[in-house]
């Protein structure tokens, strides 16, 4: 059975991106913003998320907070844009396995959810 994987982007061009990138391999899952992703966490069961720092009503640092409170073993890469030192220290410090500036390369998307998801 294939792995699944929770991408959270507010860019629907950066969801169908990842989604191609990821979709040969794992049974992929996408969700617009935080509280969409929430509830799909909810709902369904997913070996790794990949969540967008930078999005509006609810940032990815928060709806990693939030997702700890019933998901805390499922393991989160972050993406960002941004590039901030401060997101990426943030995330890893809160318990966040891997993040990946945007834009990424397939090849590297590819290489750090596998090795990651080797590890659960």
């Amino acid at each position: 059975m294939k792995k699944r994987i929770l991408i959270v982007d507010d860019d629907s061009m950066n969801l169908a991106r990842t989604k191609i990138i990821l979709g040969k391999n794992y049974d992929v899952l996408l969700a617009g913003s935080g509280i969409e992703a929430l509830a799909k966490l909810e709902e369904e069961q997913v070996d790794m998320v990949l969540l967008d720092i930078d999005m509006p009503e609810m940032n990815g640092i928060e709806t990693f907070e939030r997702m700890k409170q019933f998901a805390a073993d499922v393991p989160v890469i972050f993406l960002t844009a941004s590039g901030l030192e401060e997101d990426v220290h943030n995330a890893i410090e809160m318990g966040a396995v891997n993040y990946l500036k945007k834009p990424f390369r397939p090849q590297e998307l590819l290489k750090r959810v596998s090795q990651e998801l080797e590890k659960t």
